[in-house]
């Protein structure tokens, strides 16, 4: 077993595709398919699901992943600490982030750090708070980004940035300024997926104000954030964005503030503990711990 195997399964696995993970380690596919399979081979045991569309982990697979982690980023450290710099960080750093913070702090975030280390290369996963949790509890990424604290003795929680919540419609609705919950539900919601944590504070706050699920007219569920503006835009119906994001579109829709819903929304970075960081992940906390402390 080396360790142009192991980093082949872990690639595939972060990537979800041989292609992909070929793309991102500028080998070649059979060179991946050949390293997982020798891999595969030595341990005796089918790691990758290759069915499908999308590759996904075996039972065994699912097992021996955290392990492979463990050792690619032990080796990672144990080269930085004989080089005994932070100058010439490099390798790729894999984010999850929900969607507020991919359009908002965190690309001024990247561009920072890799100005410092231009060595680094990001993979940066979207999806919802929900998921990006699972997936760094599952090591598919060791930073994450997500728009609630979690209660979990394995995940660290750090505060990087506080934000509001605002209701946005299309142009030609007669919406004012500032809008209560019982007004708001008049119209049809485009709303996010369960597992958005901007969607799940606001039912919340809906349900601790009397009103009930069944009271808002769905019009779309969507995952995708552009897809949400570009739909109210279109006159599909409102919908709860941050506040950050509303002005970045400027009068492409309108904007209320919600009289009901005005309490922050706070930031968090999330990494597992007790576990072994690539020197990547460990400079690039440090950093953002760093930048934000003061926003």
């Amino acid at each position: 077993m080396d360790f142009k195997q192991i980093e082949a399964f872990v690639n595939v696995v972060r990537y979800k595709s041989f292609s992909k993970a070929a793309d991102a380690t500028f080998f070649t596919q059979p060179t991946i398919s050949t390293h997982i399979r020798n891999l595969e081979k030595e341990l005796g045991v089918k790691l990758l699901d290759r069915k499908s569309r999308i590759v996904e982990m075996t039972p065994q697979g699912s097992k021996f992943y955290k392990y492979a982690v463990e050792m690619i980023n032990a080796r990672a450290q144990a080269f930085d600490a004989l080089n005994d710099s932070t100058e010439n960080i490099g390798g790729i750093l894999e984010i999850q982030t929900s969607s507020i913070p991919a359009v908002t702090f965190l690309p001024d975030l990247l561009s920072g750090f890799r100005n410092t280390h231009p060595r680094i290369q990001y993979y940066v996963s979207v999806s919802d708070t929900q998921t990006v949790i699972d997936n760094i509890t599952e090591r598919r990424g060791e930073v994450g980004f997500i728009g609630e604290k979690i209660n979990s003795s394995a995940v660290e929680c750090t505060k990087v940035a506080v934000d509001k919540s605002v209701l946005i419609a299309p142009v030609d609705y007669n919406i004012p300024s500032s809008i209560n919950l019982a007004d708001a539900i008049q119209y049809p919601f485009i709303w996010r997926e369960t597992g958005s944590a901007t969607r799940r504070t606001f039912e919340q706050t809906a349900l601790r104000s009397g009103f009930e699920k069944e009271e808002f007219e769905v019009a779309a569920l969507v995952d995708d954030m552009d897809t949400m503006i570009r739909s109210v835009e279109a006159g599909l119906g409102v919908a709860i964005i941050s506040e950050k994001v509303a002005a970045s579109i400027g009068g492409r829709v309108k904007v209320a503030e919600i009289e009901d819903f005005k309490e922050d929304r706070v930031f968090y970075m999330i990494n597992l503990k007790s576990t072994s960081y690539s020197p990547a992940a460990e400079a690039f906390s440090s950093y953002v711990k760093t930048v934000m402390k003061d926003k």
